[in-house]
């Protein structure tokens, strides 16, 4: 407080030495300073137009070591001194070396650190005052707090600075706003004038707003924990494009453009991609990611530009050509036909399927990611009626639930429009559903994706399932006997749900293909998963190594290479729809492509323990089932689950026999102690 008082008095005397010196400056000078003023107060007032784009000021409690807490008083120096981060009426003024064991013991030993940053607990009056037990505001206390590095934002107890940290890294927030380096890259005004920060994924850069996490609030939405669902949708593209080209296809939802960038940047001309949004300040923003990606937007005449804004700078034509449209969803989809679609609104994505079968081609592929999770893994069962015209209940396979559930909506939606849907893959991963579906016209086709939609019985006490064949009523279904054991109803019916595969082996063998030849190692481990799944097998690498030369067999998969792709036989080139005889080798194919149907849903080996018993290691529990008859594998909804087509009471039985009591492990424990303390005796 006293630094503080005397650099006031350092202010104003500066002040008044700068009124005398212009007070004695001639006219020439005096009208120079005019115009200084006028040219700060012009600045002042288009700053105040515009947001501003630096770095606030570090608060004085956050350091990167014990000593800048330190420099904050002059330690060596003589007479009493004041804690700079606590109030005169809190820690009077002492000397240098009380207030030295001050700043160690009670603000420096209780930091919060994040990158390199500590945030020191502050006794400042930051924060508003804690109201006494009478209610009274000015009666109150100040409350002891730290500040976040990242928002600034003030939290009184460690534990929730902890948990506030941990939500920043899980938003993708892990940049400090106060970075103490002089690298640190500093906004730059976008064209509209508002701020933003470039990011750059799978070789493709987007600018973001500083309000993009938010989906509610923001002008353009980002989710950085969606890379997975991106990759997964692109090497659907890829394979799709691997088939036929040029396709058309459409992010019906485009935000920053991300999705469609990536499509049109490394797929090149084997794509037509449209991007579409309903917001203004979207469609601008994809578009100025455009001419940042060295790309043309359709019917646009300004240049593209590069990373560091300059339109001249680009050398050569643009990489691809964009269409960027301000159009509903529901508006092009009934408009234009399309190749492939997909579909990631925020929320349910039931509005818009119907628009999406209207116009699709035959053979195409449309991909829904569905993020309302509330309703999907039954957290709001009457939201989950409205939307998808299910009744479910939380079970222990509650995600292969809500996939089956999604796909089952899809193919109502393709039932309508006389179209019928072939499941290619199904994913339930964090907080989405991704579903990705081929297409086949027909009426026939149709009935038979609609004869894959039935009732599933499931007990709640066991948690056993079975789904209900057509004319089957509800009795003796289940292979469980806790209707007749216990009293009550124990069953209850869900659905209707896709009683069908949620995985086509062969379509996931080119995808984890495509994976490989652009790069996308994050994705490669979950892709030889669902392969894995979709066969129900467990079987080790057998070769591992590059895929860039010869046939490879991983987990078990033969996996084409991009060089083997080419000797199979020269792509189709003219882009020319197959129809009559051709369409239907097509379908034949794909249907060879679909191995053995993998049982449905999988069994959790924790939820089904038993009391008591110490179970034996899931790999090897895998190889006591396959011992045993049964068809096993891992599943990607459940790191604990088992994918086999043993019932429950099969189930249980393997796993009691080759579990041991744990009384019994204690005693032989127990036995090799004394055992060996006799021998050292």
């Amino acid at each position: 407080m006293a630094e503080l008082k005397e650099a006031d008095a350092a202010q104003l005397h500066q002040e008044d030495v700068d009124i005398k010196r212009g007070a004695a400056g001639d006219a020439s000078s005096v009208g120079d300073q005019t115009a200084d003023q006028t040219a700060k107060n012009e600045a002042a007032s288009d700053s105040d137009s515009k947001p501003s784009t630096t770095t606030p000021e570090r608060h004085i409690s956050i350091h990167t070591k014990l000593e800048g807490l330190e420099m904050l008083v002059d330690l060596n120096g003589a007479g009493r001194k004041s804690c700079p981060l606590c109030p005169e009426e809190k820690f009077k003024a002492c000397y240098s070396h009380k207030l030295r064991r001050h700043l160690q013991n009670l603000h420096w030993k209780v930091y919060v650190e994040f990158e390199g940053q500590r945030m020191c607990i502050c006794h400042l009056p930051c924060r508003n005052l804690k109201p006494s037990l009478s209610g009274d505001q000015a009666s109150g206390r100040h409350v002891a707090h730290y500040h976040c590095v990242v928002c600034s934002v003030t939290i009184a107890r460690k534990t929730d600075m902890i948990s506030h940290l941990k939500r920043h890294v899980n938003k993708g927030e892990t940049e400090a706003s106060y970075s103490g380096n002089s690298d640190a890259q500093i906004e730059e005004p976008a064209p509209s004038g508002q701020a933003f920060e470039i990011m750059k994924e799978l070789g493709t850069n987007v600018q973001l707003l500083p309000n993009h996490t938010t989906p509610q609030k923001s002008d353009t939405y980002f989710n950085r924990k969606m890379k997975t669902n991106r990759q997964l949708v692109f090497c659907s593209l890829a394979v799709l494009a691997e088939e036929r080209n040029p396709l058309e296809c459409l992010d019906a939802f485009g935000a920053t453009g991300i999705m469609g960038l990536q499509w049109a940047k490394h797929l090149r001309n084997a794509v037509k991609v449209t991007i579409t949004d309903i917001s203004d300040t979207c469609v601008k923003m994809i578009k100025e990611n455009c001419e940042l990606n060295n790309m043309r937007v359709d019917g646009s005449s300004r240049a593209p530009r590069g990373p560091d804004g300059a339109a001249g700078d680009v050398k050569g034509v643009p990489i691809a050509t964009v269409e960027v449209a301000k159009m509903d969803a529901n508006v092009i989809m009934h408009l234009r036909p399309f190749d492939y679609i997909h579909l990631d609104p925020y929320g349910t994505a039931v509005n818009y399927l119907d628009a999406a079968f209207r116009n699709v081609r035959n053979l195409g592929i449309i991909s829904v990611t569905s993020t309302d999770t509330g309703s999907l893994y039954s957290k709001s069962p009457n939201v989950t009626l409205r939307h998808y015209g299910c009744h479910i209940v939380r079970t222990e396979y509650y995600k292969e639930l809500a996939a089956r559930m999604v796909v089952a909506t899809v193919a109502r939606a393709a039932a309508r429009c006389n179209k019928g849907i072939e499941v290619l893959l199904a994913v339930a991963l964090e907080h989405f559903v991704l579903v990705v579906v081929r297409v086949l016209r027909g009426p026939t086709q149709a009935d038979e994706s609609a004869k894959k939609l039935r009732k599933l019985v499931h007990c709640q006490w066991c948690e056993e399932r079975v789904f209900l064949k057509q004319g089957n009523m509800r009795d003796d279904t289940l292979p469980c006997n806790c209707h007749g054991s216990l009293p009550g109803r124990t069953a209850v019916q869900l659905g209707p749900l896709w009683c069908g595969p949620l995985f086509n082996t062969g379509f996931l063998r080119r995808m984890l293909s495509a994976a490989v030849q652009h790069s996308m190692d994050d994705i490669q481990p979950l892709v030889k998963t669902l392969i894995c799944e979709s066969e129900c097998t467990t079987l080790k690498f057998l070769v591992h190594g590059s895929s860039a030369l010869t046939n490879q067999v991983e987990c078990g998969v033969v996996i084409k290479t991009p060089q083997s792709g080419e000797e199979s036989g020269p792509a189709d080139q003219t882009g020319k729809r197959k129809t009559g005889e051709e369409s239907g080798n097509v379908v034949k194919k794909l249907k060879s492509d679909a191995s053995l149907e993998h049982p449905p849903f999988y069994y959790s080996i924790h939820r089904h323990s038993i009391r008591g018993m110490n179970m034996p290691k899931l790999n090897k529990f895998l190889q006591y089932l396959t011992e045993a008859g049964f068809r096993v594998g891992r599943t990607h909804f459940d790191p604990t689950g088992v994918r086999t087509d043993a019932t429950l009471e099969q189930f249980k039985s393997v796993l009691t026999k080759y579990s041991v009591p744990t009384y019994s492990t204690a005693t032989a424990n127990a036995t090799q102690m004394s055992t060996s303390v006799e021998k050292t005796i």
